[in-house]
């Protein structure tokens, strides 16, 4: 266990919460029927497993795991379990805290759930704090600036050069706040060790690039990609 988190247990279950939240947050906080009228779907990005909720003035974000592509039609919520460490949502919420305590700029964990549904089969969903007055990316990609576009190359940067390969780098998964850039869904991300071959960094901002040719098309995401990669090579600014 690491100092920030609080892990309770119950038969075929787990629960893992920030400090900050001790006290509080329930195994009811992961189900949206809970929260009626307080749980608002998110509607940009994902698969339509996302809710808002405002916990008792906390402004927060209830997410499910939920499977994408042909495998859905078989399990659109259920994993394969092997270990506790290996939940998604455990691992994502470990990954967040360290994240958020070397100063980069994602979202604070609040709490994160699994739940066994067969002896090899699980279900899981995280809970984080809003990012308020944000806007994704992909609504602001022919609004923003090159000045913008430098900065967000230096804040990808700024994750590379710390070994964070997040794993599906697109524009839904950036929010923007004014000049600032925030990334968000670490699912299946970590910190890669001290020294490995870096392949990956370029492989990250390849489908980043796919990402806004895919929303924006190829003469938008041309338009803007030299701005961005100067501020990720730390070249001068136009």
């Amino acid at each position: 266990m690491v100092e920030s988190e609080i892990c309770e247990r119950r038969a075929g279950s787990g629960l893992l919460i920030h400090p900050d939240y001790e006290g509080r947050v329930t195994v009811d906080w992961f189900d949206p029927d809970y929260w009626g009228a307080q749980a608002q779907p998110v509607s940009s990005g994902g698969r339509g497993a996302a809710w808002f909720i405002d916990a008792d003035g906390s402004r927060l974000v209830l997410r499910e795991y939920r499977r994408g592509g042909l495998v859905a039609r078989l399990s659109e919520r259920a994993y394969f379990y092997t270990r506790e460490q290996d939940v998604r949502s455990f691992s994502e919420f470990r990954l967040l805290n360290q994240l958020h305590h070397m100063g980069l700029p994602v979202p604070k964990a609040v709490a994160a759930w699994y739940r066994k549904v067969s002896p090899v089969q699980y279900q899981a969903a995280i809970i984080i704090e809003r990012l308020d007055e944000t806007v994704p990316l992909a609504e602001l990609i022919t609004q923003l600036q090159p000045d913008d576009w430098y900065s967000l190359g230096q804040t990808i940067r700024r994750f590379h050069d710390a070994g964070v390969r997040h794993a599906d780098l697109n524009c839904f998964n950036v929010l923007v706040k004014g000049s600032l850039f925030y990334l968000i869904d670490f699912d299946k991300g970590q910190i890669r060790p001290s020294g490995s071959p870096s392949n990956w960094k370029n492989a990250n901002l390849e489908r980043f690039a796919r990402s806004l040719r895919k929303v924006a098309g190829e003469a938008a995401q041309q338009k803007v990609w030299d701005a961005f990669m100067n501020g990720y090579n730390g070249s001068q600014s136009a």
